[in-house]
C-alpha cells in the first residue's frame, strides 16, 4: 500500500518561507515521478510543480516559477518544495502525489492527506 505523508506546512507571513517534506513509503520511490498541487477554498486543486524520477527534470505552474523549487531525496523516499517569497494567494492546502510529471491531476494515482499553508498579509 502506496503512503505519502506532507509536512512542514504552517503560518507564515507574506514574503516569508516554508519548506514542503512528502515521505512516501510502499512502493519504489525512485522509478516514480512526483508532483505538488494545491487547492484552496472554493477552487479547484491546481498544479504546483512536479519532478521526474531522478530528479533531472523538473517542472513549473507559472505562478510559482522562480518562487519554489521542487526536489528529491531518493536515498530517503522523499520530496521538498521549498516556497520563498510566499504571497497570500499561495494560501492552500498543498498535496503530494505520485505517478506522474503532468499539470493534470487526474494522471496521478497516489495522494496524501494534504498539509495546509496559510500566508498573511
Amino acid at each position: 500500500q502506496v503512503q505519502l505523508v506532507e509536512s512542514g506546512g504552517g503560518l507564515v507571513q507574506a514574503g516569508g518561507s516554508l519548506r514542503l517534506s512528502c515521505a512516501a513509503s510502499g512502493r519504489t520511490f525512485s522509478s516514480y515521478a512526483m508532483g505538488w498541487f494545491r487547492q484552496a477554498p472554493g477552487r479547484e486543486r491546481e498544479f504546483v510543480s512536479s519532478i521526474n524520477w531522478s530528479g533531472s527534470r523538473t517542472y513549473y505552474a507559472d505562478s510559482v516559477k522562480g518562487r519554489f523549487t521542487i526536489s528529491r531525496d531518493n536515498a530517503k523516499n522523499t520530496v521538498y518544495l521549498q516556497m520563498n517569497s510566499l504571497r497570500p494567494e499561495d494560501t492552500a492546502v498543498y498535496y503530494c502525489a505520485t505517478g506522474s510529471v503532468s499539470d493534470s491531476f487526474r494522471l496521478y494515482d497516489y495522494w496524501g492527506q494534504g498539509t495546509q499553508v496559510t500566508v498573511s498579509s
